[in-house]
């Protein structure tokens, strides 16, 4: 065992030899908590527990991928095949689950996810069938008002007693009707997965008990990030065995505001009594100033597990606390320097990044970049899977796949044109929806009625027979998915469409490219999937364009300078950072600075997380003076700040290295 553990510390060894009960790793930031996770997970193998009893859930598929690949290279042949652990997102684990036995709650077991357009477009349904307008609820706010109830198990005959404001008891009718319009046309959203799962393991205690069977083992990643229903998951998956390992760092809980609650963590030992508890405290990553700047702000929240970073690099170079006269000086010095350290001193462009807290404060830093002809790469770019021609052909095949997805037929049913008016498809889905039928089912009442034309009663039955056709054949032919999906871009005329949409031969060709790329999807999925099906590429789908942000990894290795908000950049590190704008309002957010001190917390652990993102140097700075609704205005120097290097230093003037 010392052999095989030799590149393990002490710390590291102890978490990875505990094999039994209840684990938490307090993982602090650069401490080498992945290489915990899957060398413990190895451990557990060597000692004779079957790969397929392990689980271990983590938060993006680029995470449980490279979970994977460790564990392999530990392994090697042992966990080959269908014989190796059980590595998933939380909504991959529960659309396995839910696939196996959603019908028992009466939606269909090829149910469809819906994307974020989809979505909205019911929210705006249900909006105006309850006559509220857009001034007092827009349909995102709906969304984000629903999603927070989700995240903590509140179904819509709860929401009244959730609702806290008028725009909340606003969205208690509209998510009533939201729920049941997804239900009656076999739809889910990215949270009901997790909901919903939670439902039948609650409901259904057969159901709990079968998927209790399945693991031995499970192993939490990121544990501070859970929220309310991912913690009743994992709490009802191990109530027999309590053999369970979670791995985060209550300093790094920064998604409150999407649902994360850090008590999970805080309170692991109060949740599972006799714990054993483990601190990873080296630091690989960051200097020695680095970290003593990283430890003494942190140490100002009061409610925390106590730990505190330890480096093994020692610094060259102080950390920088900088003033400038104004947010356009700000940009332009720091601007000067990186120039100046990529010209004159030979660094990579690669090594820098410029970290904010909010979406707005890039605009300048690009505008001075440009400027200085420095490559720069604004990290967070569109989602592949957010291209309008890659929605529009996945809306085809989720029709086929599902016939009850309205929202996918919708966007398809005269995408190329095809004759049908948006009125006419409108008074038949308003039949449809009244009447609890399919769409197509009710076109010859509409007809009857005088509601459409014969002539777009045909041209919707025209579509619906080429729809039947292709369904038939993607069923029997789930092995030519990829073969099948490029005819039904040539049968429907998809390239007219872009050619429509686009005029400049560039704009077609790049369209066109992602189409090619599209099917280099399915082709992907159909060599590693040994039954493939077409609800099961969607499903695959459904969770990459939600769970996945631009592989962040592979941008950040791009030659240029990096942009990004501070919790786009958890999980990377750089070795020059400069974390701008470090005033009261911008960090902490002034949203923060009116709330409460958990939420002036979480903003300091925001605050942690961009501290410990720079391998070796690290500036701070701030304008004294900033635009803000139209006037100048003087501003105060971040809270943090004082608290990082003791309110008795003076700030220093920037200037070149």
């Amino acid at each position: 065992m010392a052999d095989r553990l030799s590149i393990l510390n002490q710390a590291q060894r102890d978490a990875v030899t505990t094999l039994s009960g209840p684990l938490l790793v307090l993982a602090g930031a650069g401490t080498g908590k992945t290489r915990v996770i899957t060398y413990r997970m190895a451990e557990l193998i060597r000692h004779g527990i079957r790969p397929d009893r392990i689980l271990s859930v983590t938060f993006t598929n680029k995470a449980a991928k490279e979970m994977l690949e460790r564990t392999r290279h530990l392994l090697g042949s042992a966990i080959k095949g269908p014989n190796r652990p059980w590595i998933s997102t939380f909504h991959s684990l529960c659309v396995d689950v839910l696939r196996k036995d959603i019908e028992v709650l009466g939606y269909p077991a090829k149910f469809t996810i819906l994307d974020r357009g989809d979505q909205e477009s019911i929210a705006r349904s249900v909006l105006r069938d309850i006559r509220v307008t857009e001034s007092s609820l827009r349909p995102g706010d709906l969304l984000s008002i629903i999603s927070k109830w989700k995240s903590v198990g509140i179904r819509p005959e709860k929401a009244g007693d959730a609702a806290e404001d008028d725009k909340e008891f606003l969205a208690v009718a509209a998510y009533r009707r939201y729920q049941a319009r997804l239900k009656s046309t076999g739809g889910v959203d990215f949270d009901d997965l997790l909901l919903l799962t939670n439902e039948l393991f609650t409901k259904h205690p057969d159901v709990l008990e079968k998927h209790q069977a399945r693991f031995d083992h499970v192993q939490v990643d990121e544990y501070q990030d859970t929220n309310g229903t991912q913690f009743e998951l994992i709490e009802a998956l191990v109530q027999n065995h309590r053999n369970i390992c979670v791995v985060g760092d209550d300093d790094q809980s920064i998604y409150g505001w999407r649902g994360a609650e850090v008590r999970h963590i805080l309170g692991f030992a109060n949740y599972f009594p006799g714990a054993k508890v483990v601190r990873l405290e080296e630091n690989y990553r960051c200097t020695d100033q680095i970290l003593d700047a990283a430890n003494e702000l942190v140490r100002h929240n009061r409610v925390r597990h106590k730990k505190q970073l330890l480096a093994t690099k020692k610094s060259q170079h102080a950390v920088r606390f900088l003033e400038y006269e104004d947010e356009q000086v700000e940009a332009e010095m720091v601007v000067r320097e990186i120039r100046f350290l990529i010209q004159q001193k030979g660094v990579s462009a690669r090594d820098f990044c410029i970290l904010f807290r909010t979406n707005e404060q890039p605009r300048i830093f690009e505008q001075e970049l440009r400027r200085a002809a420095i490559p720069y790469l604004l990290m967070g770019s569109q989602s592949f899977y957010d291209r309008k021609e890659v929605k529009d052909i996945l809306s085809y095949l989720r029709v086929l796949s599902s016939p009850r997805d309205e929202s996918a037929l919708l966007r398809v049913i005269n995408t190329p044109p095809r004759g049908i008016g948006d009125a006419s498809v409108e008074k038949v889905l308003t039949r449809a929806v009244k009447s609890g039928r399919p769409f197509f089912d009710v076109i010859p009442d509409s007809v009857q009625d005088k509601e459409i034309t014969p002539k777009a009663a045909q041209a919707m039955l025209t579509f619906q027979e080429q729809l039947q056709r292709f369904r038939d054949r993607f069923e029997h032919q789930p092995r030519s998915m990829d073969v099948l999906c490029r005819e039904l871009i040539d049968a429907v005329h998809y390239n007219d469409e872009i050619e429509r949409q686009y005029k400049e031969p560039h704009q077609q060709l790049a369209r066109q490219a992602s189409l090619d790329e599209f099917i280099n999807s399915i082709t992907q999925y159909l060599e590693r999937t040994p039954n493939p099906t077409l609800s099961e590429y969607l499903s695959t789908v459904a969770l990459e364009g939600r769970e996945e942000e631009p592989d962040k990894t592979k941008q950040a290795l791009e030659d240029a300078v990096k942009l990004m908000t501070l919790h786009s950049a958890k999980g990377l590190e750089f070795p020059r950072v400069y974390m701008v704008g470090m005033e009261e309002g911008i960090l902490p957010h002034k949203r923060s600075v009116d709330g409460t001190e958990d939420n002036i917390a979480e903003e300091r652990r925001l605050a942690y997380v961009g501290v410990t993102r720079a391998q070796d140097f690290l500036t701070m700075s701030r304008a004294a003076s900033r635009i803000k609704w139209g006037k100048r205005r003087l501003t105060i120097p971040s809270r943090f700040l004082r608290e990082m290097k003791g309110s008795d230093k003076e700030e220093e003037a920037g200037e070149e290295e």
